[in-house]
């Protein structure tokens, strides 16, 4: 039997790129499929269309799988009640929820406008969070229910010119973490993916001296679809012991992500003075500070 045989999918942002390898991976292995795409540019300014979800849902439908279009904005309470709905109305249920959609809106910090701000945590957390609340009911009145969330280095390590991103997607991983705290107890899991993968969530990285241009040439290595097979176990009952974590594809390595502990620490029994912390415990805990520029390339290129 396939790993998803009988359970029910929603994807959102499956109109291409890595969520629409996810939809395909998760229909191949027997899950039935809700494509949700509101089909707008990678800003999410401009003109909608529902033809990326259609071929999203061709695909599976060629392959012998069964799926259906939506294209409400997960980046609103109602309309990802609606999203959820439609699962519920063509299919009778829903075990799997895939937060995969997103815009970009990237700013250097100072010029960063409020609208840009709030457009992309609308779409990555505020998006996250409604689907997410949308599912749980369903969840937990079944007993079982699993979340696979995209989170991404820019938030679990840091990128310029993308506070807004950053922010929502670091974000995300604490939503996820706390919903597998919340919900463990009726069966439901949480799990997020920092995917590495050349789409067009990654397109609008710079590429203009040496460096930048390898660095881009290294990601365009890493189709969409490295990710595809991790999702899909994660969704899968195979997964039922993995909850909370964070884990990354990247071409042919799995990796998973430690998550904040205290490094080290230092103590005065009669209690710090603001000099005291200079002379005294910042030199002890310094050892432990992360440079400044640390950034998604902080992985060298070692493809297992």
């Amino acid at each position: 039997m396939s790993m998803l045989e009988g359970k029910v999918a929603i994807v959102t942002g499956a109109g291409g790129g890595i969520g629409r390898e996810i939809a395909l991976a998760m229909a191949l292995a027997g899950a039935k499929v809700v494509v949700n795409d509101i089909g707008a540019s990678l800003t999410g300014i401009g003109e909608t269309s529902a033809t990326p979800g259609e071929q999203t849902k061709a695909i599976i439908e060629q392959r012998g799988g069964q799926a259906i279009t939506n294209t409400d904005s997960v980046a609103e309470w109602e309309s990802a009640q609606r999203i959820v709905a439609s699962a519920i109305e063509a299919f009778g249920r829903v075990d799997i929820v895939v937060n995969n959609a997103g815009i970009l809106r990237d700013q250097i910090f100072h010029k960063m406008t409020p609208e840009e701000w709030r457009a992309v945590i609308d779409v990555h957390l505020n998006g996250s969070f409604y689907m997410s609340r949308a599912a749980a009911g369903h969840f937990r009145a079944q007993g079982s229910g699993a979340y696979v969330h995209m989170t991404s280095t820019s938030g679990l390590i840091g990128n310029t010119g993308q506070a807004n991103y950053s922010a929502a997607k670091l974000g995300v991983a604490a939503l996820s973490k706390s919903i597998a705290l919340d919900m463990h107890r009726f069966g439901v899991r949480s799990n997020c993916i920092a995917p590495f993968a050349w789409s067009r969530m990654t397109s609008s990285i710079p590429a203009e001296t040496p460096e930048q241009k390898a660095r881009v040439e290294k990601l365009k290595q890493m189709t969409p679809e490295k990710n595809a097979p991790l999702a899909v176990f994660l969704a899968s009952d195979a997964a039922k012991d993995v909850n909370g974590q964070i884990f990354a594809a990247r071409n042919n390595e799995i990796f998973v992500f430690s998550q904040p502990r205290p490094l080290r620490s230092t103590h005065r029994g009669e209690g710090w003075t603001p000099e005291l912390i200079g002379e005294q415990a910042m030199p002890a805990l310094r050892a432990q500070f992360l440079p400044l520029d640390r950034s998604p390339d902080v992985f060298s290129w070692d493809p297992v």
